[in-house]
């Protein structure tokens, strides 16, 4: 991928987050409606996306280590596979995913179902792909020989930058279909709302598998 692909593609991956009631939106409606009260839904939001990072940042942190002592070429492969393989799981076990036995957290806890939620559904997995080889394409970079190639990696800090702007992206779209939801459907919409995008999300790990490997 090259020049603004990789941002526009996280940041749609953080809006596609943001739509899907599996990371949080929903648990969001149902606090604002225990409490009646809109502000509790946009309390809940910044744990929620807090979460959500930590967990894309510990896989971010695991790729970028090991593109800088692995092979690139083998990572993208290993990435692949594991996409693919996540992508079928997902289809075999749609409801695959924490239960929650508290109706009624703090932000902690609510931070913490948010980290095993979209460590459950792979988010961070999603955007592996894209940051292998951050971390030895700034170390490449230093050399003279390589500086004159294209590298087709982002840096750590772009890693970083990338990261923030997936969640920025998640916060907004999620804060705006929690409040639409609080304010027109309300518990109408608790009972179906869960699975509705789950066989949607698995396929998209098939494809990202099928483009991570031909890329």
């Amino acid at each position: 991928m090259h020049g603004v692909w990789p941002w526009v593609l996280l940041a749609l991956l953080g809006a596609y987050h943001g739509i899907n009631p599996a990371m949080g939106w929903l648990f969001a409606v149902n606090l604002g409606l225990q409490d009646g009260s809109r502000r509790a839904v946009l309390r809940a939001l910044p744990p929620i996306a807090l979460g959500h990072e930590a967990s894309i940042a510990l896989v971010a942190g695991l790729v970028i280590v090991l593109g800088v002592i692995a092979d690139p070429a083998a990572l993208h492969l290993g990435a692949a596979v594991a996409l693919v393989a996540f992508g079928v799981f997902r289809f075999a076990k749609p409801r695959a995913h924490p239960r929650w036995v508290k109706a009624k957290v703090n932000r902690r806890e609510l931070g913490f179902w948010s980290f095993l939620m979209s460590s459950a559904h792979g988010a961070g997995l999603m955007v592996a792909p894209i940051l292998i080889g951050a971390g030895a394409g700034e170390a490449r970079a230093q050399d003279h020989a390589m500086s004159e190639m294209k590298l087709d990696v982002l840096s750590i800090p772009q890693s970083a930058l990338a990261i923030f702007l997936h969640v920025g992206a998640m916060l907004v779209v999620m804060g705006i279909v929690a409040v639409l939801v609080y304010e027109t459907w309300g518990t109408r919409i608790l009972r179906s709302a869960w699975v509705n995008t789950e066989r949607l999300w698995a396929g998209a790990f098939v494809v990202a598998g099928v483009i991570t490997f031909v890329s």
